[in-house]
This record gives structure tokens, C-alpha cells and sequence, in this order.
């Protein structure tokens, strides 16, 4: 069982510890960061994060209960307070704790943290085509498939297609009530 608490600067170097290789930087994180991911663009990324009432991103590191373990990553941003929507970016399980089901439940979190505290009526994300895993996850807490926007990032000489997904609050409350 996990819970979700603010990022902070003492997470930093466990986050850079797990961002990995280019490629993978460039999937988890967008054009966001660049490689390698460092402790000023982590600064950069905290500024002005997790005021409930004037942040429009809200950034959270993933701890196991049980063991006080960070697990994962994720952020909730691009909150549009008066359109009631925001987005889920930046998700990230440490390697050695994928499988385990901390994706679902960091996942189903940030949706409660979104529909219940934030009262947001719509909640997106992206996901490269080929991230399988993560496509599944997300399908399964309810998030729908929108639409695919083709060579939407390039990596070298290849192109990556992101998949659109979103779920609307009333999805959420039908799947979590039942």
C-alpha cells in the first residue's frame, strides 16, 4: 500500500538516481528535463508547486507504508481551476518495484486527490503508444482513449505516437462507488 506525499528537495537525488538513460528521461518526462536530469532543474520544476490554493501543479513522490520506501513519482498539473481540469504527468515507478501494482494505486490517488480535494471535472494524461504497461494501467482506473497524436516527439532519427487519454469525474465516482 502506498500513500502520496509532496516531492521535496530531500527526494532529488533518489528521483535523478531513477531517471535513467536519455531515452528514458525524454519518455518519463517530456521536453521538461534535459539529460542529465540535475538539482537546479529540480528546483525549477518545485517553484511555485503544491499551495493548495495558487499552484497550478501539485508534485508527489510515491512511499510505501509499510516500509517508508519511496516507490514512485508523479505530478498533477496544468490545473485549470475554472475549466475544473488538470493532468497527470511525470509518472514514474522505480524499477525494481514495477509489477508490483503501486502504478494502479499511485494512479487512483492522484484521481482521488483531483476529483475529491481539487473538485476537477476532467482529468488527462499522455502515453507513448508503445509504453503497453502503462496503457493498461491506466484503462484499467478508467481512462478512456481519446485520440493519438502521431510523430508527436522525436527521439534521434525516431518518432514516438502519444495516445490521449482522459477520465471525467462522473466515470471515476461510477467505478469507485461501486
Amino acid at each position: 500500500m502506498i500513500t502520496l506525499e509532496y516531492f521535496e528537495p530531500a527526494d532529488f537525488n533518489q528521483l535523478i538516481e531513477w531517471s535513467g538513460d536519455e531515452e528514458f528521461l525524454l519518455q518519463w518526462s517530456g521536453p521538461q528535463f534535459k539529460y542529465p536530469l540535475t538539482t537546479d532543474q529540480l528546483i525549477d520544476y518545485i517553484d511555485a508547486a503544491n499551495d493548495k490554493d495558487t499552484s497550478s501543479k501539485f508534485i508527489y513522490k510515491a512511499v510505501e507504508q509499510n516500509t517508508n520506501q519511496l516507490v514512485g513519482h508523479v505530478s498533477l498539473g496544468n490545473i485549470d481551476r475554472s475549466n475544473r481540469s488538470g493532468r497527470i504527468g511525470k509518472v514514474l515507478i522505480n524499477q525494481e518495484h514495477r509489477g508490483k501494482g503501486y502504478g494502479k494505486q499511485i494512479i487512483n490517488h492522484v484521481l482521488r486527490i483531483g476529483f475529491e480535494e481539487f473538485n476537477l471535472h476532467r482529468i488527462s494524461l499522455g502515453v507513448f503508444d508503445f509504453n503497453t504497461s502503462a496503457i493498461q494501467c491506466y484503462e484499467g482506473v478508467g481512462f478512456v482513449k481519446e485520440g493519438l497524436l502521431r510523430d508527436s516527439r522525436r527521439y534521434k532519427e525516431t518518432y514516438w505516437n502519444l495516445i490521449e487519454m482522459s477520465i471525467l469525474e462522473d466515470e471515476w465516482r461510477r467505478i469507485n462507488t461501486i
